[in-house]
C-alpha cells in the first residue's frame, strides 16, 4: 500500500473556487485533472495545487451533470508527474478492500482505507459504490483505489450523518466519458443530460443540445464569477495590497495569501459578520522558550488591532475585524499592516528567539 500512497501523493490535486473545494487527480496519458461536476460548478477558471508545483489556475474543459464529473486542464511543466492506472477491467465485490484519497476539510493529503459494502447503490439512475471508508467535504472527486493501486472509483459524495456511508462513481463512467471527450476534440464539452450525447462548441446551437434540443451550458459559456457585498470588499482590498485575487481563493468567503514565509488565511464568518485574518507566522523552539513568549506579551502590549499567539506549534498573527467597520479606507490600513508586520515577526522570531520556519505541505 505504501507505494501506490507515495505515487498518489504527486498527482492529487487540490482544486478551490470561490464557492468550494474539493480533491482532484491528474491522469498523465490524458493530460487532464478529473474532479466532480459540483466541485468546479459555475466556474470556468479554478485554483488548482499539488504536491509537486505551487497555486495556478486551471480552465474547465468538460462539464458532465449526469455523471457528477468534470476535467480540467493539467498543471503547467509538469509532464513528469507519475501515472496512475485505471482499473477498467476489473470486477468489484462486497468486502473488497479499497482507500479513499483526498483532501477533506482542506487538509493536504489524507488517506481513508475500508471496504466495499455495496457494489450497486442505484441512484439518480447511476449505480454508485457503496463503500464504508470515511469520506468527508472536501474528498469530493478524490480517486477510491484498489489494493493493486489502481482507480476503481471516483469519490462523490456522502450521506450527512450517515455512519462512514460514502459513494463512489465506478470507474467505468469515467473511462466512457474519457473516450467521449477524446473523440468530441474540444476542450470546451459538457454532456447533455437529455440524450447523454457530448456537446461541444461546434455541435451547440445557440445554447441548446444539437441533438436533443435541450438546454445545454458548455464550461467556456459560464459567466465569470463576481464578488458583491463584503465579499467585493475584500477582494477589492487584496488587489490593491498587490496580490492575485483569484490564486487567493480557497473556498466559500476564504482566501488564503502567502507573503514570503507566512501564510495568511482570510476568512469571513457571514452568520457573525466577524472577519478573522490569520497569518501562520513559523514555529516554536524546543528550547529556551520563555524569551520568546515575553516578546510575544511585549508587542501585545504596545500593538494595536494585531495580536500575537501560540496555537500548538505555531505561531499566528492575528486580526479581527467586524463588518460593520470595514471599508476601503480602514481595511487597507489595517490589512497592509498585518502583511507588513507578518513578513517582519516571522524573521525576527526565527532570527532572534529562535523559531524555526514552517514546514510547507
Amino acid at each position: 500500500m505504501n507505494d501506490f500512497v507515495e505515487t498518489y501523493r504527486n498527482v492529487i490535486i487540490q482544486i478551490a473556487t470561490p464557492n468550494s473545494t474539493g480533491t482532484g487527480f491528474y491522469l498523465r496519458d490524458r493530460g487532464l485533472i478529473v474532479t466532480n461536476h459540483h466541485v468546479v460548478e459555475g466556474n470556468r477558471v479554478v485554483v488548482i495545487e499539488g504536491a509537486k508545483f505551487g497555486k495556478q489556475l486551471a480552465k474547465v474543459h468538460y462539464a458532465d451533470q449526469k455523471y457528477d464529473l468534470a476535467f480540467l486542464e493539467g498543471p503547467h511543466h509538469m509532464e513528469d508527474l507519475p501515472e496512475v492506472r485505471l482499473g477498467t477491467g476489473k470486477t468489484l465485490r462486497e468486502r473488497d478492500q479499497i482507500t479513499a484519497i483526498g483532501h477533506p476539510f482542506g487538509l493536504k493529503f489524507s488517506v481513508k482505507s475500508g471496504i466495499v459494502s455495496n457494489t450497486r447503490e442505484v441512484m439518480n439512475g447511476v449505480p454508485y459504490l457503496h463503500i464504508d471508508a470515511a469520506l468527508n467535504p472536501g474528498n469530493s472527486g478524490g480517486p477510491l483505489v484498489d489494493n493493486d493501486g489502481e482507480i476503481v472509483g471516483i469519490n462523490t459524495f456522502v450521506i450527512q450523518n450517515g455512519d462512514n456511508t460514502g459513494f463512489s462513481l465506478p470507474v467505468m463512467y469515467l473511462q466512457e466519458s474519457l473516450e467521449g471527450y477524446a473523440l468530441a476534440d474540444s476542450d470546451n464539452a459538457c454532456r447533455c443530460t437529455a440524450c447523454l450525447n457530448i456537446v461541444t462548441v461546434k455541435t451547440v446551437d445557440n445554447g441548446f443540445c444539437s441533438f436533443c434540443g435541450n438546454k445545454v451550458e458548455l464550461p467556456g459559456s459560464v459567466e465569470e464569477y463576481v464578488p458583491s457585498g463584503i465579499s467585493k470588499t475584500i477582494e477589492n482590498l487584496i488587489t490593491q495590497i498587490g496580490y492575485d485575487v483569484t490564486l487567493s481563493r480557497s473556498g466559500p468567503n476564504a482566501w488564503e495569501i502567502k507573503q514570503g514565509s507566512a501564510t495568511i488565511v482570510i476568512t469571513y464568518h457571514d452568520k457573525t459578520g466577524l472577519l478573522s485574518c490569520d497569518a501562520v507566522l513559523c514555529q516554536l523552539p524546543k528550547e529556551n522558550i520563555k524569551p520568546l513568549y515575553e516578546y510575544l506579551l511585549r508587542e501585545n502590549y504596545t500593538n494595536e488591532a494585531l495580536t500575537l499567539s501560540v496555537h500548538d506549534q505555531d505561531i499566528v498573527l492575528s486580526l479581527l475585524i467586524f463588518d460593520r467597520y470595514l471599508n476601503d479606507e480602514t481595511g487597507m490600513v489595517l490589512l497592509k499592516n498585518l502583511f507588513e508586520k507578518a513578513d517582519y515577526y516571522d524573521n525576527v522570531l526565527v532570527e532572534q528567539y529562535g523559531a524555526t520556519w514552517k514546514t510547507q505541505d
